[in-house]
């Protein structure tokens, strides 16, 4: 069974110092988190990296504990990606270890998944 889109929010809240067992989120932050991760996934996908997630069509139509149907492998390229995609609205700066780590794996992704578009 693959991640749930809350999964990889929590985890990329983590990435920026503000894991749940500490902070409490909001649904707000929760949701527009949500948003943002749907619409990093559909620009992926626009780029030819399919992994399986599945697009809403519209940003109301996601639900946060939705199966992101995703394999492993593409985990970590995911919540690092998106906490470097959610720290400028948190007012965070991005550990340089986590940019590291979100480059690296969003290569290696994009190096097994990339299909002709």
């Amino acid at each position: 069974m693959s991640w749930t889109k809350r999964q990889f929010i929590e985890q990329a809240f983590e990435e920026l110092g503000l894991a749940s067992y500490v902070f409490d989120l909001t649904p707000e932050q929760l949701e527009s988190a949500r948003r943002r991760l749907d619409a990093m996934m559909a620009g992926w996908n626009a780029n030819g990296i399919r992994v399986g997630y599945p697009i809403p069509s519209s940003p109301d139509d996601g639900d946060i504990d939705d199966d992101s149907g995703v394999p492993d492998f593409a985990n970590e390229a995911i919540y690092t990606n998106l906490a470097a995609r959610l720290a400028p609205t948190l007012g965070k700066v991005l550990a340089p270890e986590t940019k590291q780590f979100a480059d690296m794996s969003y290569n290696s992704l994009m190096n097994q998944t990339v299909m002709p578009i």
